[in-house]
């Protein structure tokens, strides 16, 4: 009885916004006179249905309370909730668009699809039945709530695999044509194992400065000759008080360090170290522990992982396709 009579409500609203009157309709949520009122009103006509501002505002709360712990001034904080507004009230439409849609193919889902995609989401989860309905209850849902969202969504799940999913063919010359534009991705890759030896300057170094820095660069390096461990070395200074230190740096691409660290690194083998390096950091020593190489990916090892990619690229594109023509040629009327 009380849908019947929030459904009768919605048809006046939206036959009053039909002949050009724009009705606020007046919700008492208690009869306790204490409580206070709601206001509502079409915020938008999407063929045959309207979006209320109590719609608008129940999906903006939990992004508004979020927005507002976020601490921003009075005027970053309006425009934020105002853009959260815009692109919500956008999925409210689309969302209204495709059950429009699935009513119109006919398309059902079953207590046991319902059953089912619970029972997996609590099995992935690692979570009972009861801590599930806990945590509804924290986010104010309840399960009779909840079962209506997941039936929504494997319904809108049903009706993008029968408009957009069951249309998309990936070929071998797609995979193909991504396989040789992401080279960088499938070529192999080599990272380095790096220590170094440095003594910090500053910018303003002066000459007298740079020449005792290098001094004592050249004076660990001495000891490296002489055959201490470089790692043993980096362990003595980071214990010592002298102006030399050093660092276990670990894993580095060739392409994540600066030119002149590339170059002089790419030189060395697994156990050798640099001459003594002038940087921009001042004077240091890199270290070659370890190089660990990964071989090339050839198109058929890479096959299945790439085709997922195209087709979820395809899927996200022909959908917003699939949406902007069903946008196209609906009624949809944005009341500000």
């Amino acid at each position: 009885m009380i849908q019947k009579a929030v459904d009768n409500i919605r048809y006046l609203m939206l036959a009053l916004m039909l002949i050009g009157i724009v009705p606020t309709i007046v919700f008492r949520s208690n009869v306790n006179a204490q409580e206070p009122e709601i206001i509502d009103r079409i915020v938008a006509v999407v063929n045959s249905d309207i979006i209320t501002l109590y719609d608008l505002n129940r999906a903006l709360k939990p992004y508004e309370e979020n927005i507002k712990a976020l601490g921003y001034g009075t005027e970053k904080e309006r425009e934020t909730l105002f853009q959260v507004r815009k692109d919500l009230l956008d999925q409210l439409i689309d969302s209204k668009l495709a059950d429009q849609e699935i009513e119109r193919a006919q398309i059902t889902v079953s207590e046991s699809d319902i059953d089912g995609t619970i029972e997996r989401i609590k099995e992935a989860r690692s979570i009972t039945d009861e801590q599930l309905r806990e945590g509804l209850a924290r986010q104010g849902m309840t399960m009779a709530e909840y079962r209506k969202e997941m039936r929504d969504q494997i319904l809108r799940t049903k009706l993008v695999s029968r408009e957009v999913k069951s249309k998309i063919v990936v070929t071998k010359e797609d995979i193909k044509a991504y396989y040789d534009s992401h080279q960088d991705e499938y070529a192999g890759e080599k990272k380095y194992y790096l220590y170094n030896i440095f003594v910090r300057l500053s910018p303003e170094a002066d000459t007298l400065e740079k020449e005792d820095a290098f001094r004592q660069i050249e004076n660990a390096r001495a000891r490296l000759d002489q055959g201490i461990a470089f790692e043993d070395l980096v362990n003595q200074l980071k214990e010592s008080s002298s102006q030399v230190q050093g660092t276990d740096l670990g894993l580095y691409r060739p392409e994540e360090l600066s030119e002149q660290l590339k170059g002089a690194v790419e030189k060395l083998s697994p156990g050798e170290y640099t001459e003594v390096l002038d940087t921009d950091f001042g004077p240091q020593i890199i270290y070659v522990q370890e190089i660990q190489e990964t071989p090339a990916k050839s198109v058929d090892e890479v096959e299945s992982e790439i085709s997922e990619i195209l087709y979820n690229e395809l899927v996200d594109n022909k959908y917003q396709d699939w949406l902007d023509e069903l946008r196209s040629r609906s009624l949809i009327k944005i009341i500000s």
